[in-house]
C-alpha cells in the first residue's frame, strides 16, 4: 500500500485522501474556528475513486491523514472476455485482468493502448489512448 501522511488542514478540494481504508477524492472541506480551549476542526467530504460512495470525516486541523500515491501507468489490451480485458503493462510486461468501465466499453478493442491507475493495490482502467 503506497501512502504518505499529510496535514488535513493543508488539503484542498480535489485532493486525494484515504478514508476508512478507501482512496477518495475530496469534494468539500469546511474548517471551523478554534474555540476558547480547543482546536479548529476540519470536516471533509469525499467520494470513493473506485466505488463512488460518499464518505465524511471530522478531524482537528493539525492532525495528519493518509494520502494515497496514485500510480498512473500505460498498458496494451491483449484480449477481451465479456466485461474484463486481459492487459499487459508496457513497462514491466506484467499481464493481468482489468474490468472495463461502461463508458470505455465501445472504444476498448484488442491491441489498443489504455491508461490505468494503481490505487492502494487495486488497478482501475481510466481511459483509452488514441494513437
Amino acid at each position: 500500500m503506497t501512502i504518505k501522511l499529510a496535514s488535513i488542514g493543508t488539503l484542498q478540494k480535489g485532493s486525494y485522501v484515504v478514508i476508512d481504508g478507501v482512496a477518495c477524492k475530496v469534494t468539500d472541506k469546511q474548517t471551523s474556528r478554534p474555540g476558547k480551549h480547543g482546536h479548529a476542526k476540519v470536516r471533509m467530504q469525499a467520494v470513493g475513486l473506485i466505488d463512488g460512495k460518499k464518505r465524511e470525516i471530522v478531524k482537528p486541523g493539525h492532525d495528519n491523514i493518509e494520502v494515497p500515491m496514485i500510480d498512473k501507468r500505460s498498458a496494451q489490451v491483449l484480449s477481451i472476455h465479456g466485461d474484463s480485458a486481459n492487459v499487459m503493462d508496457i513497462e514491466t510486461y506484467e499481464t493481468f485482468d482489468l474490468e472495463i468501465p461502461a463508458e470505455l466499453k465501445p472504444d476498448c478493442k484488442e491491441g489498443s493502448n489504455i491508461l490505468y491507475w494503481q490505487i492502494l493495490e487495486q488497478k482501475v482502467m481510466k481511459q483509452i489512448k488514441s494513437e
